[in-house]
């Protein structure tokens, strides 16, 4: 096939005729965690408009977007003109710059539009491309505080098993999910992982404060085992994604890690990549559980991921104990960090999103999701086990067996019914969520949909997936 025969100009995308841009896409473009059916046999959709919270396909066709795109697109797909209008200007005063010993007005103005977002002293901002980065560079500032303080045995990190901090080489270490990180070890060394917090198959009878007291205990037990002149922090995500919308068992947890913190010389990190920015109804998790963090994690919802951009929140301690060092500095740079455009963007994002009320949004309208979305459990309890979550953040663990708490295969394997029946459903309906087998071999049906959502989009996000659980069910004889 010559290049002119598969070139093919947005305009032709945007037509109900079909483009012939999934077969380039699956002749040339790897994507991201894709099986090989995508670039084979299987459909691939081609996404051309969006609106709201829903997208279109290059027939017209209407999806639903109960992710978010990933977990990112805060205000959905209808603020682009207008973000696009900041993007514009400022590429036309200045398209790019360092952050390099010198500034320019979009960093500037948004790390000081973050620091008085964050909680308490977290005034200190250094700006990356995306999560896993960010994360890399927590990494590498945790370590570096802990040199300058005279601490340089501190270099191992806890996180939580199952958890997802990134795929770069860093951020995969932290990751609790070996079928991410196994093919690829042995990675950054002295990462351990404790329990997280999934109360689903706890002990029958256990109560919160006592699953709460488990896991302090836990934490605890691992510091002294590992010593705790060994460890630069721990890192949590404040409500859990990987795992299924895992959120803390009691107020006490973080509370509870907070004090281990202090009292082991540990700092503490809020991987807020997901929660950050509005998911919760707080303009970050760690303000929603009521935890002071050393430093914050964030990308995806800074500009609504319509650029790229993440980066660290640090304290002011931190960054003045670094900066006091020997070394002078944070010994640590990236080409497009605090990239003008991309600034520039999230300052109008952050700007719509306090004009339209998006964080508000969701306090007030997320016990209505609840509601709707608990109906919908309920109404499935033949294959819904668990229902959980919080904010725009929900996820439904799917099992055949209540007793077991488990997806038994005496029917149908966990795989099949994903893949042959609960994905093409939901396509069928005309719903974008995330579908995954869990590390415990369950299905897991997570939907974080835009924050701009409505009582009337709530509505439509349950029935089809009420719809879609129905089409499922029925065709796998469950």
């Amino acid at each position: 096939m010559t290049l002119q025969q598969e070139t093919v100009s947005f305009e032709d995308a945007a037509t109900d005729t079909p483009s012939g841009l999934a077969e380039i896409a699956k002749r040339h473009l790897v994507m991201n965690f894709t099986p090989a059916s995508k670039y084979r046999e299987d459909e691939l959709p081609v996404f051309v408009r969006g609106e709201h919270c829903s997208v279109f396909d290059e027939s017209g066709r209407r999806f639903f977007d109960g992710l978010a795109g990933l977990f990112c697109v805060q205000l959905g797909y209808t603020h682009g003109a207008e973000v696009g209008d900041a993007v514009r200007e400022q590429l036309a005063a200045l398209p790019y710059q360092t952050t390099w010993s010198v500034t320019h007005p979009p960093a500037a103005l948004l790390a000081q539009k973050i620091a008085q977002l964050a909680p308490g002293d977290l005034n200190r901002v250094f700006f990356a491309s995306g999560g896993g980065e960010s994360n890399e560079a927590a990494i590498k500032l945790a370590r570096q505080y802990q040199q300058t303080i005279g601490q340089g045995t501190r270099t191992k990190f806890i996180a939580r098993r199952v958890a997802y901090h990134g795929t770069s080489f860093g951020a995969m270490s932290l990751n609790g999910m070996t079928n991410v990180r196994a093919m690829f070890e042995p990675l950054m060394s002295g990462v351990r992982h404790t329990h997280n917090t999934k109360t689903y198959r706890r002990p029958e009878g256990e109560t919160p404060e006592q699953t709460t007291a488990f896991l302090l205990g836990e934490i605890e037990s691992l510091i002294v085992q590992e010593g705790p002149e060994t460890i630069a922090a721990i890192i949590m995500e404040p409500l859990q994604n990987a795992g299924g919308s895992l959120k803390p068992p009691t107020p006490e947890y973080f509370a509870g890690v907070r004090a281990l913190c202090d009292k082991y010389g540990i700092l503490m990190i809020a991987d807020e990549v997901i929660t950050g920015f509005g998911r919760l109804g707080s303009w970050f998790g760690s303000q929603h559980y009521d935890f002071q963090p050393d430093m914050i994690v964030f990308a995806k919802g800074i500009a609504s991921a319509y650029v790229p951009l993440g980066g660290v929140i640090a304290s002011d301690r931190i960054i003045e104990t670094v900066l006091d060092g020997p070394v002078g500095m944070f010994n640590h740079a990236l080409t497009y960090g605090g990239h003008p455009v991309a600034c520039a963007a999230a300052l109008k994002n952050l700007e719509i999103m306090e004009r339209e009320g998006v964080v508000e949004n969701v306090a007030a309208l997320s016990p209505y999701l609840e509601e709707r979305l608990s109906a919908v459990a309920e109404k499935h309890t033949a294959i819904v086990g668990d229902f959980r979550g919080d904010g725009f953040h929900r996820s439904f663990e799917l099992v055949t067996n209540k007793r077991t708490k488990t997806w038994e295969d005496d029917v149908i394997s966990a795989g099949d019914f994903v893949g042959a029946h609960l994905n093409p459903a939901l396509a069928e309906v005309g719903l974008i969520c995330r579908v995954a087998i869990d590390a415990e071999g369950n299905p897991l049906v997570q939907v974080s949909p835009p924050l701009v959502m409505t009582r009337a989009d709530i509505d439509e996000l349950a029935d089809l997936l009420d719809r879609a659980f129905v089409l499922a069910t029925e065709r796998a004889g469950l």
